[in-house]
């Protein structure tokens, strides 16, 4: 083995030139491609991270998994029923404390009740669609971060007012409210309400924050002329990648409507696996372009030099160590380009991380960058396989020419 490196050490640094070539290529594409994977990464982890934190893990709605068969649907032997109305529900979750109660027994994480209401907001001649969700203060701060997301007063100031509201920013700049203006809220049944604006928050979520009210709990069940009514219950998880079997188990023990985060935004999460599989298409197209560079090479060594395989096989050398002597070189070259590439790789992206942006309309203002062995890895495996590819087939060009033919030709 150590002759077989030396003669491939030997052959690449005979030709520095297009050795240091042929290395840049693979750095440069290894290089590109950590810095591609961290972005990607980065970005979508940024991304994944505001939307979790903005909404639930998982949210119990009073919808039932399954609608309950109707009256008109009965067929007897005697007689068969038609055009009745469809059964009429209570609206809400029945006994929510008692469903709380079995959920915490084996729930991962935290639960709280939650009101909502489509409502109309008016203030100053406008009047706006919005959401009203009620909340428990106490509770909330462990489902959500509604409190980290506050720009101005913060939950407990629910309580310093009669029906006290915490605004989003765009929706509060939208109607031209402060904290301390008077707002009225009128349900779809017509219950109408005047409360006082306590606070502001910015999820980072545009439509979040341009059409959610905050308020209490008893508040919300006044809007909806409904005393006790909770029609969500709303859960956080440790892991939230694991929140849709527990979904499915809640759905299947309550009987109501579970859905995690990622169901209800699935189309978001198709988005971004097809952006994955677009970049990472590219990187495989720079990491094949720099495979170009070590098969040329290869091939310039094994036609300078088949006098010296003529006389390498003439002294015993078989076919199968005159591959592993050029496909040694091939992958001398892949991993040093690698190992650069590495450097590269760090580099460009400690570049990346410190741009800044300067855009009101984002709550970052550097760019995401995620550090993980896992893009070195993957793109230092992608080159030592292209690179090996790259050298093999000249290789086995250059093992398969018999030995008299090689030095007649040259005589």
């Amino acid at each position: 083995m150590k002759l077989i490196l030396d003669i491939a050490l030997t052959h690449v640094l005979a030709r520095g030139r297009q050795t240091l070539i042929a290395i840049f290529s693979v750095a440069t594409g290894v290089g590109f491609a950590v810095m591609i994977a961290a972005m990607l990464e980065g970005t979508e982890n940024d991304f994944i991270d505001m939307l979790v934190d903005t909404i639930p893990h998982v949210v119990i709605s009073d919808e039932p998994d399954r609608p309950a068969p109707q009256p008109a649907h009965a067929v007897f032997d005697a007689a068969e029923i038609r055009g009745l109305m469809p059964q009429v529900r209570r609206r809400g979750i029945k006994n929510p404390r008692a469903t709380m109660a079995a959920l915490e027994s084996w729930a991962p994480g935290p639960l709280t009740p939650s009101v909502r209401s489509n409502s109309l907001l008016r203030y100053a001649g406008r009047d706006l669609a919005v959401s009203v969700i009620g909340i428990d203060p106490a509770r909330e701060v462990k489902v959500s971060r509604l409190a980290e997301h506050l720009r101005s007063g913060s939950l407990k100031s629910l309580y310093t007012a009669s029906n006290a509201v915490i605004l989003g920013t765009r929706l509060a700049e939208r109607i031209g409210a402060r904290v301390g203006a008077n707002v009225s809220i009128v349900s779809p049944s017509g219950v109408r309400i005047n409360s006082m604006v306590v606070g502001l928050f910015r999820s980072g979520s545009r439509q979040i924050d341009e059409t959610t009210i905050y308020t209490l709990l008893t508040t919300a069940q006044i809007l909806e002329n409904q005393i006790g009514l909770v029609n969500e219950i709303r859960l956080r998880v440790p892991d939230p990648m694991n929140s849709q079997p527990i979904a499915q188990r809640i759905a299947q023990e309550t009987g109501y409507k579970a859905v995690s985060w990622a169901e209800a935004n699935e189309d978001m999460m198709s988005s971004l696996r097809v952006r994955n599989i677009m970049l990472y298409a590219i990187v495989g197209a720079i990491l094949l372009v720099a495979s170009f560079g070590t098969y040329n090479i290869i091939s310039t060594i094994t036609h300078e030099k088949a006098r010296d395989i003529a006389i390498m096989k003439s002294f015993g050398f078989t076919a199968r160590t005159i591959r592993r002597i050029f496909v040694t070189e091939a992958l001398i070259l892949g991993t040093v380009g690698a190992l650069a590439g590495f450097l590269l790789g760090y580099l460009l992206c400690l570049w990346l991380g410190t741009i800044e942006f300067r855009n009101p309309m984002v709550d970052f203002d550097r760019l995401p960058i995620a550090y993980s062995w896992r893009h070195y890895f993957l793109a230092g495996t992608a080159a030592l396989v292209s690179s090996f590819i790259a050298g093999y087939f000249p290789a086995r060009k250059a093992a398969s020419v018999h030995p008299v033919e090689i030095i007649r030709g040259a005589a």
